[in-house]
């Protein structure tokens, strides 16, 4: 499909148009030999016609036999040499001598030239390809008028046969139509070579590795070795097909992590309940085990709210409601929302407000969210009696909200993972309370709000903070 609905209209189209310029080339040269060959016939003609003009005078000066039969043989001379035929009339059109006995019988009869007046003035007369009626054929006529001094004495008039003058004419006709037909067929054929090499083989390749990766193949790539177009189009379509590998890479860890977040619960609530219906469970410990299957329930609740949430913010369908918002508000709600885990693991909280309200452009509860998410990550990962610290200032137009846990640092080459949905740094640990959805949640959130978020770590390997933007009102 390709080399007929692409490269075939490039080389029929180049190819016409060097077609076109070879026509035109070979008409012009046809056309200018013609000329140039029939400008040499006439030279050629006047030449050998001024000796026949002398030869003319010296006889009408002296007419007898012999003179005319002198005439009449240098005539005769020059017409085998020109193979042209020749008659010579004197100024009233009389014809006195000929070059060929075949006209004889024009001797002393009145040639019918329209053209005498011109050639009475001296003007030669030139025709191409006329049917002459003394001639009786198609020809080449030249005539030349006879002067001696200023007295007009005749004219000297100069047949050839058009076949005759045509036959050199056509074999040239055919060396140039000859040529401009190889040329074309020769170019066709040097045009297809290098659309092969540049442009068919390259373009096959890379139209075999996009058919490949439509068919699940994301590792194919190409090998195109140029500097041009063709090139650059090889290394952008393998910068898509890497994308592409790591969207599918992403998409089946997603998959997989989706699977094995949402299997344990299920199976943990499959094997109480299944486990009462049996009656395995004693009685007494029924409700122990249907409160496990509560909790268990509940974490896949939020797992899959926190799955439709993500997909919507990513497919751009997560409406905000933006309202004049009070942080420091909302992170006293939060604080006190998650007090029991606060004292569970007997932490500290130190809240820092650097003004009793500060006001920002935000939707409520997504940034509710947003807080509630990041201070369930900083509880979750703070040593046991440590430190929680919450600031919040202003700076310029924009305030700058930190959460700040004692936990660990977070190692170089995890940061920039931290945002990757079910990304755990410890490939072996689970959590039956976090769903691993909640920092990239939390930076869809910012993004739509078209706010930063960033991390860093304290020194002496302990402590991670959180730091966001938002717009001050």
């Amino acid at each position: 499909m390709l080399k007929k609905s692409l490269v075939s209209k490039m080389i029929v189209t180049f190819t016409s148009i060097i077609a076109v310029i070879f026509i035109i080339i070979a008409t012009i040269l046809s056309v200018w030999f013609e000329n140039y060959y029939f400008t040499q016939r006439k030279e050629q003609l006047d030449k050998q016609g001024e000796h026949i003009a002398q030869s003319a005078i010296r006889h009408l000066n002296d007419p007898g036999n012999s003179s005319l039969n002198r005439l009449e043989g240098e005539m005769q001379y020059v017409g085998d040499f020109l193979n042209a035929d020749m008659l010579l009339a004197d100024n009233y059109g009389y014809v006195y001598a000929v070059s060929d006995y075949k006209y004889k019988n024009l001797m002393a009869n009145t040639l019918d030239i329209k053209e005498m007046d011109e050639l009475r003035f001296g003007k030669s007369i030139e025709k191409k390809g006329v049917y002459d009626k003394v001639f009786n054929n198609i020809g080449y006529i030249y005539m030349k008028p006879i002067f001696s001094g200023n007295n007009f004495k005749g004219v000297i008039v100069m047949y050839t046969p058009i076949q005759q003058i045509k036959a050199p004419i056509k074999r040239v006709y055919f060396i140039i139509w000859m040529c401009a037909i190889l040329a074309v067929i020769i170019t066709s054929i040097v045009i297809y070579y290098f659309s092969q090499k540049i442009l068919i083989k390259p373009l096959a390749q890379i139209n075999a590795a996009a058919r490949k990766i439509s068919k699940g193949e994301v590792e194919r790539r190409v090998y195109i070795n140029s500097n041009d177009e063709i090139g650059e189009l090889a290394k952008s379509f393998n910068t898509m097909a890497e994308s592409l590998e790591k969207v599918e890479k992403n998409r089946r860890e997603f998959m997989s992590n989706v699977s094995h977040e949402l299997r344990s619960p299920i199976t943990s609530i499959k094997g109480f309940i299944g486990g009462i219906l049996d009656g395995v469970i004693p009685k007494d410990k029924e409700n122990y085990y249907l409160n496990i299957a509560y909790e268990e329930i509940q974490r896949l609740t939020r797992l899959v709210n926190d799955l439709l949430d993500l997909a919507a913010m990513e497919a751009g369908k997560f409406s905000l409601r933006i309202t004049e918002v009070d942080i420091n508000e909302i992170i006293k709600l939060c604080v006190i929302k998650f007090e029991t885990k606060i004292n569970d693991k007997k932490l500290k909280v130190d809240v820092v407000f650097q003004e009793e309200h500060l006001y920002v452009a935000a939707d409520r509860d997504r940034l509710i969210q947003v807080i509630t998410n990041l201070l369930d990550n900083a509880i979750k990962y703070a040593n046991d009696e440590g430190d929680i610290k919450i600031n919040t200032k202003t700076k310029g137009d924009k305030v700058l909200v930190s959460v700040y846990n004692s936990g660990s640092n977070i190692p170089p080459e995890d940061i920039k993972h931290i945002w990757d949905r079910f990304y755990k740094s410890d490939k072996s640990r689970t959590s039956k309370v976090s769903t691993g959805l909640g920092l990239p949640i939390v930076r869809n959130i910012l993004s739509q709000l078209g706010e930063d978020i960033w991390v860093e770590n304290k020194l002496k390997d302990q402590g991670v903070t959180f730091i966001f933007t938002l717009t001050k009102v």
